[in-house]
């Protein structure tokens, strides 16, 4: 981590790019000790930490995860490394090394500006000043809620180092969970709460009231199924976790967008079906631009979806990428033939007339299946904008959908309210099939769980969530249903119980840490 903090110059820090409310001007001749003058000072601040929501291809846990989990494969090209060692939990020197910079690189922003605001003269606008401290908890607790989950023991660092402090031990998983459930409770009643339909396009990609209570339930639901805890001890009971999505539902103004199909550019039937960057379904969104315009130390591009694309060729619609993230076949057969989302999440290059055209070149772990929601396109592709593609791909991450937060919600109250558990499931089955035939029948059980738990794995296919589902279910449930036997070797998956579904802490952070890192195990 000294590496990482080290590198962290404010310079860099102050500068960001982005579109809607990340849209303003580089700060490059500022430092940490002169900057925190002004209400815009902080704010610029607070863009610093938002913005490394978008680093890196690499580094995102949706691709991760969604590889590492019985829906995909790793892909790519034959001699490409990193994505098939996610995909067969195989060593490979340093890998997740991205993600580690990435999330400690948003903690220490976010700790910065925490630690600067009291200076901060706000002209006596203390609801600003409170709702940019809520901002930065959020963010902070997003970013350590993706590192707990990778690595499980990681350093918690509370505030910003200085010399002599940087190398910091590994905390105990239960000290991280309470750490992000009480930035997001004392986030909560300070951040914007105001219904979908009243937010200005400046607000897009804000951190909101319904973000935060839609990330506490979701911390829940993992925390207490992979650790097996009733609760995280202290600060959220389940009791509360309901609370928070009940009010989600209820207050928030999101809802289904009507179709399925139209959440994602590259699903919509046509432009004008779809339902656009920021639509209702979408309770937090990452937000990416194009408007680096090839310059890649912005690093505001959505580079996940050239990771994704189909490699090294144009089958319109969709544009090319390097062929990661192959879809696993189990998945598209998993899916009932009558379900909308199959078509919408997945491309079948049989299915959609692709057969003649189609040229395998050097694609590694080829299923027949590509992943769609966020593949690219050719029309208004980067290169049309201005941009490059490697790059300055543009489309937002729906990091929480509200169909999510109806099917935590139905989770939740499995067994407290049978009643609303089947209407929350009723409401993401019946978008899934355009009508009221295709209902199951929740039971308060061990059945009714597992019900609620394939229809996440349909809803969600291609959106980094499978890979925890399945690991809060039990390390059993996870190895049975990622395991792999194929005629192809290249799709030979064997998932590792040793390593209890956590990534390797890269060992260029282990080698600086003094021996304050310990390697998770089954990856010494």
């Amino acid at each position: 981590m000294k590496k990482i903090l080290l590198a962290l110059l404010a310079a860099t820090l102050l500068s960001a790019c982005g579109k809607n409310f990340l849209d303003i001007d580089p700060v490059d001749k500022k430092t940490i000790d002169n900057f925190y003058k002004t209400p815009t000072d902080a704010f610029e601040g607070l863009v610093a930490a938002y913005n490394v929501l978008n680093w890196d291809g690499y580094g995102n846990i949706l691709l991760t995860s969604e590889i590492a989990s019985d829906n995909a494969f790793g892909g790519g090209g034959n001699s490409d490394n990193g994505m098939r060692q996610w995909d067969r939990s195989e060593k490979i020197y340093d890998h997740n090394a991205e993600a580690w910079t990435k999330y400690y690189t948003g903690i220490y922003r976010a700790n910065i500006l925490l630690s600067k605001i009291d200076e901060v003269d706000f002209e006596g606008d203390e609801d600003l000043k409170n709702m940019y401290i809520a901002e930065a908890k959020f963010l902070r607790a997003y970013f350590y809620f993706d590192l707990v989950r990778m690595f499980g023991h990681v350093p918690l660092v509370k505030v910003p180092l200085e010399a002599g402090q940087y190398n910091v031990p590994q905390a105990a998983p239960d000290s991280i969970y309470m750490f992000i459930a009480t930035d997001l409770k004392e986030a909560i009643p300070h951040l914007l709460d105001k219904k979908y339909a009243e937010y200005t396009s400046t607000e897009y990609g804000r951190a909101t009231k319904w973000a935060a209570e839609s990330l506490l339930a979701r911390v829940f639901l993992y925390y207490t199924g992979y650790y097996g805890k009733p609760g995280i001890a202290g600060v959220i009971t389940k009791a509360d976790a309901l609370t928070a999505i009940e009010d989600v539902i209820v207050n928030s103004g999101y809802d289904l967008v009507p179709k399925y199909s139209n959440i994602w550019r590259a699903s919509a039937e046509s432009t004008t079906d779809y339902a656009g960057q920021n639509s209702q379904e979408g309770v937090f969104n990452i937000q990416y631009t194009y408007k680096g315009l090839k310059d890649g130390n912005e690093r505001n591009g959505n580079r996940v979806q050239v990771m994704i694309g189909i490699r090294s060729q144009v089958l319109l619609p969709y544009y090319n990428g390097w062929g990661a993230c192959t879809v696993n076949p189990k998945l598209w057969n998993a899916f009932d033939v009558a379900d909308l989302r199959r078509n919408a999440s997945i491309i079948s290059i049989e299915g959609e007339g692709f057969a003649g055209q189609y040229s395998l070149g050097d694609q590694y772990q080829y299923t027949g299946y590509f992943q769609k929601k966020y593949t690219p396109l050719n029309d208004q592709k980067p290169e049309d904008l201005g941009g490059d593609f490697q790059i300055d791909n543009y489309d937002n991450y729906l990091a929480i959908r509200f169909s999510d937060v109806l099917l935590m919600a139905a989770e939740l109250n499995l067994d407290a309210d049978l009643g609303k558990a089947q209407a929350y499931y009723n409401r993401v089955r019946d978008r899934a099939f355009g009508d009221e035939l295709h209902r199951k029948t929740l039971t308060g059980d061990a059945n009714g769980m597992q019900l609620i738990m394939d229809e996440r794995r349909y809803e969600f296919a291609g959106e980094g969530i499978r890979y925890w589902d399945l690991l809060r279910q039990g390390l059993n449930i996870a190895k049975s249903a990622i395991d792999n036997t194929s005629t192809n070797s290249e799709l030979n998956v064997n998932f590792r119980e040793i390593t209890m579904g956590l990534f390797a802490i890269p060992e260029t952070q282990i080698n600086i840490s003094n021996g304050n890192l310990v390697q998770n195990d089954g990856w010494n």
